[in-house]
């Protein structure tokens, strides 16, 4: 089991001590850090200014949204910072949902898999620097000649030579079609709200993926990260508590009442009925009460909470169910190195 630390995206204002979690982090062995976006900051430049640091630890977008740039931008940013590491990116892709999209990036939602098919096409294009980069798909096409088009547009390739022309590609996937879609075109899945005891079902779409004809990938050679709270504790139950009001706020107020992936996830869980209070109660602003709804094993199912003996054990149940790095958030230096100790051993 690989460990990764997710800084994830700012809030008001940059987290103040990200310079020392990351020195931690690589001094622990922990494989790699992640940085994310949603409509404030971005992923890449904090992986560029504080990743200058470093030396061995990856450094990746966990994730980076597909509508926020064209798949050719992406691609710059992915061989700049690739460049800048001496070889060490991950670029993590995602469709986002579409309040954001919509609302924030003013583009279209509807066929998410076509778009994010396409997109890693043309990313793989640019990086593999063989020709003009052209593209034929409805999505992203190169060169534009649509509406308000000169005519003008001509195929290019990028001046800067990629250092790797496999970038590793991994994709934040949710429901069944979209975790098969990237078992065919990626390198790894970033898993969220991942559940062991789903495990065969999620394998299910993995594998449907992997059989698919040019499959750049097979089970052996793929990374499944998965994001996962790891609390080593001798009170369990009071940090179960703690982490209802988060499951809450995604489950009822991360995304439209008609279309919140987070929710989805967790009604294949069989927690349908609680999902639905959650939302009812989150929309109506009676935030604690939505919390009041969300059962333990709700929380416990998704996250590895308890003594140092309980999370070994738990630890090793995620990697037996296909988990090949645990995504973890941690607020101090010591807590990298207590899950560190835990976890790696």
């Amino acid at each position: 089991m690989k460990l990764g630390l997710q800084l994830g995206y700012w809030g008001a204002q940059p987290p103040a001590n990200a310079p020392e979690l990351i020195a931690a982090a690589e001094a622990e062995g922990f494989d790699a850090v992640f940085a994310a976006e949603s409509w404030g900051s971005d992923a890449f430049t904090p992986l560029a200014w504080w990743g200058s640091s470093t030396e061995q630890v990856r450094l990746g977008t966990s994730v980076v949204q597909i509508s926020a740039r064209t798949p050719t931008s992406t691609a710059m940013h992915a061989l700049t910072l690739d460049h800048l590491s001496g070889g060490r990116a991950i670029l993590g892709l995602g469709v986002s949902g579409p309040q954001v999209v919509e609302g924030w990036y003013g583009q279209p939602f509807t066929k998410p898999l076509a778009r994010t098919r396409e997109y890693v096409s043309i990313v793989r294009k640019v990086l593999a620097r063989q020709g003009p980069v052209t593209n034929d798909g409805p999505h992203f096409p190169l060169p534009y000649s649509g509406p308000g088009s000169t005519g003008l547009g001509k195929p290019l390739k990028p001046i800067t030579h990629p250092l790797r022309d496999d970038v590793p590609i991994w994709l934040g996937a949710e429901g069944p079609k979209n975790v098969a879609l990237t078992a065919e075109i990626a390198d790894g899945w970033l898993a969220i709200y991942y559940s062991p005891r789903l495990a065969p079902m999620y394998n299910e779409w993995l594998d449907e993926g992997f059989a698919r004809e040019g499959a750049r990938r097979s089970r052996e050679d793929f990374e499944v990260a998965a994001t996962c709270q790891v609390i080593v504790t001798e009170d369990r139950a009071a940090a179960i508590a703690g982490l209802k009001p988060i499951t809450a706020l995604y489950v009822g107020g991360m995304g439209a009442p008609e279309l919140n992936f987070h929710a989805q996830v967790y009604t294949r869980m069989g927690y349908g009925d609680q999902v639905k209070e959650i939302g009812r109660l989150f929309r109506a602003s009676r935030k604690d009460e939505a919390a009041a709804v969300v059962p333990d094993e709700m929380v416990a199912e998704t996250m590895i909470i308890g003594n140092l003996d309980q999370v070994r054990a738990d630890v090793k149940r995620w990697a037996d169910a296909g988990v090949t790095m645990l995504v973890v958030s941690c607020h101090d230096a010591d807590h990298i190195r207590q899950l560190s100790s835990a976890v790696l051993g």
